[in-house]
């Protein structure tokens, strides 16, 4: 000490203490002067004598005015060793970037000054030190003191010079730190980031697209910042670093799209389109390195497919497009079953777009590998059957498309069948809503035929007699109004002339059979009209209930359609379909004279011509079209009728009729089974007043067996 003692004056070192900046300043350059001619004898130990003296005595001195003397002494001493300072620089650093930390105020700010001398002076020597001045600058960017910040500015300014003019900067060492700090959300910082990645960027030198995944996440996380300066300068950032990424043939997609599935979910609109692009120009360049992420890709496009920002639903359709028509081998690492996993959870969706999407997913795995999906879906059906239940039209529909996929071959045909029975039978409002439509479309995709007799056959053995009465009824109707099954009704009607008519009338019967009107419908439509007329005469009082006589209504008026012009025409000779007489009569002769079904029929019946009218007929002149078409049927009667009489030995009616009367005996003791039970445990009212079952108000119908409102009024049922 007393060696640098006699080095520097007393008086130097009282000025370097001074609360006065001037005699600092002058105390400084006297010891820039002792220093300089030290530097040129070649005196470095004295030189670290008094590099220490300033640190000890001064830099780490309690009294601020001594801080900021032995700050500004040692910036001084390193302009004094000039090209020679670099050996000492281990000594001079350290303490200036200790006192960054220092609570005063001024401290930091001459602390600034002197490195800003320091780095002038080392320049490229400087650069050991970066990691460490980084980290202080970092944290001096959002200081709380205004000078304090400006100083900050101009040395970042000056330590970004010295860096982009290096050959000695190690962005490997740098890259930890820099991601360390991305998640600040200090805006001064932030700003103080983006700012050296932009700088880093631009050196041709230093590869920072290679290192891009260490900070792409604070990237994006900058663009939902409340500054707009900092959003700017961050997109600014990113669509540098994609138009590098586009430009370059080396790049890690694969981490990067990890970050970019995150931020296409995030809460702010801006970052999800920026996301959702980048994650486009993804799939259009990434090949091969994306084939592992593509489910992750498609669980961040399906949900923006359906976002409320149009820009980002655009993006997102042509980004689902570009991924599906990738295709992609499983033994290169293509996830099926991820993706199918995806797919099933977007099918729960709220929005609609992003369901339709997800079945088209489906659909489109189904097509390219069926087996590997069909493995999957059979752990997965709920989900699919689900989807018919959706308030979408469109996705009930495409829903079925990959039911019908899948029900290609005769296996999991059967097993569709039967899940629609169980679904129907569990949720009835399916049913009523949705089953004409399902059963319509399913009859396009995979033959009518086919369909109606996997259902029957399902539901010959439903033990749920009300149900199956009910599904009966469903299907009947669908059957004889739906335009998807004009070719399977005009089989049924072939069903007395051709033996394939004939399988399917016995096929549809043995279910049909739950219904007493879905059996007469049947009969009328395969012109069976002798059975069917059996079939009425066969039906007992308690089997003409409400259900069956709205039931009829339906009938009857069906019967004014175009689907029944054929019965209605044969009504103009009565003589040779005697039977049809007879069956509409025995319909009408169950109806309330007063309801409109009644009069519907009465109004038809009184049409049909007598006898002697079909007489007159038959001789007026042959320009009178109807005595074309009675002759015409008159030379093919005989022939007719035997091609009948074969038909209805093969068919066997009266085993039909046996079939009929046996199913409808098991729904009597059904009905009865279930009056027993409910009157085991009677309430306590009709314990105390022993109401009849009769005079009880009835339980509500469901809607497709609910009377017509003209049955409400009790005058309508007087005869």
């Amino acid at each position: 000490m007393a060696d640098v003692l006699s080095l520097i004056p007393a008086s130097v070192l009282r000025n370097l203490a001074d609360k006065l900046y001037e005699k600092r300043k002058n105390a400084a350059l006297e010891i820039e002067g002792i220093v300089k001619q030290l530097a040129v004898a070649g005196e470095h130990e004295k030189i670290s004598a008094v590099i220490s003296l300033l640190t000890t005595e001064f830099a780490y001195s309690p009294q601020a005015n001594q801080r900021k003397g032995g700050l500004i002494g040692l910036a001084a001493a390193t302009v004094g060793l000039a090209a020679e300072a670099a050996q000492h620089l281990e000594q001079i650093v350290p303490p200036v970037l200790n006192s960054f930390a220092d609570q005063d105020g001024r401290v930091r700010y001459y602390a600034c000054e002197a490195l800003y001398n320091i780095a002038k002076v080392v320049r490229g020597d400087f650069i050991i030190f970066f990691n460490k001045i980084f980290d202080a600058l970092c944290k001096l960017s959002a200081d709380s003191d205004p000078n304090v910040q400006s100083a900050a500015h101009l040395l970042d300014r000056l330590i970004k010079d010295i860096v982009t003019e290096s050959d000695q900067f190690s962005i490997e060492e740098f890259i930890p730190l820099l991601r360390e700090r991305m998640n600040v959300l200090n805006p001064y910082v932030r700003q103080f980031l983006v700012g050296w990645i932009t700088v880093l960027d631009s050196v041709p030198d230093i590869d920072m697209l290679g290192f891009l995944p260490d900070f792409l996440d604070g990237l994006f996380n900058m663009l939902s910042d409340s500054s707009h300066e900092i959003r700017q300068q961050a997109d600014s950032a990113l669509s540098e670093f994609l138009q590098e990424i586009k430009n370059s043939p080396n790049v890690d997609y694969g981490r990067m799209a990890e970050i970019l599935v995150q931020r296409a979910g995030s809460s702010d609109e801006f970052t999800r389109l920026t996301a959702i692009t980048w994650i486009n120009e993804f799939v259009k360049l990434g090949g091969e390195q994306l084939v592992p992420y593509y489910a992750d890709i498609l669980g961040a496009i399906l949900p923006c497919i359906s976002d409320k920002e149009e820009k980002i639903r655009v993006v997102a359709r042509e980004t689902n497009e570009e991924l599906r028509a990738i295709r992609a081998d499983p033994a290169d690492g293509f996830n099926i079953d991820a993706i199918l996993s995806i797919a099933r959870r977007e099918l729960t969706s709220e929005w609609e777009a992003t369901r339709i999407e997800a079945l088209h997913w489906i659909s489109a795995l189904l097509a390219r590998y069926r087996s590997e999906v069909i493995s999957y879906l059979n752990h997965a059906f709920d989900s699919l059957l689900n989807a018919l239940s959706d308030s979408s039209n469109e996705v009930v529909l495409l829903a079925l498309e990959v039911h019908a996929c899948i029900a290609e071959d005769h296996k999991n045909f059967h097993r569709l069948v039967g899940l629609l029975v169980r679904n129907f039978q569990n949720d009835r409002v399916l049913l009523e809503r949705r089953g004409a439509l399902i059963v319509r479309r399913l009859c396009v995709l995979l033959d009518a035929e086919r369909v109606y007799r996997q259902f029957s056959l399902n539901l010959e053995q439903e033990q749920d007699m009300d149900f199956a009465s009910v599904m009966v009824q469903a299907l009947n109707l669908i059957l004889l109004t739906s335009s998807e099954l004009a070719e399977l009704r005009g089989l049924v009607k072939l069903s007395l002339v051709q033996s394939s008519g004939q399988e399917l009338f016995v096929s549809l019967y043995s279910s049909w059979c739950h219904s007493p009107m879905a059996t007469i419908s049947l009969c009328l439509l395969a012109q069976a009209y002798n059975h069917a007329s059996s079939v009425i005469q066969s039906l007992r009082e308690e089997d003409i209930n409400a259900k069956f006589l709205v039931q009829l209504d339906k009938l009857i008026r069906l019967l004014e359609t175009p689907i029944f012009a054929y019965l209605r025409l044969q009504l103009l000779e009565p003589a040779k379909y005697t039977w049809l007489l007879k069956t509409l009569y025995g319909l009408l002769m169950m109806l309330p004279q007063q309801s409109a079904a009644f009069k519907i029929l009465r109004t038809r019946l009184k049409t049909v011509p007598s006898y002697s009218c079909i007489e007159q007929l038959k001789g007026t002149s042959s320009e009178n079209p109807y005595s074309q078409i009675l002759q015409f049927s008159e030379d093919n009667r005989n022939q007719y009728a035997a091609n009948v009489a074969n038909v209805y030995n093969a068919i066997d009616f009266p085993s039909r009729l046996q079939q009929f009367e046996q199913m409808q005996h098991k729904h009597r003791m059904h009905s009865k089974s279930k009056l027993q039970s409910r009157n085991s445990t009677p309430s306590i009212a009709s314990q105390e007043i022993n109401i009849s079952e009769e005079s009880r108000p009835p339980s509500p119908l469901p809607e497709i067996m609910r009377p017509p409102k003209t049955w409400n009024n009790p005058r309508q049922l007087k005869p």
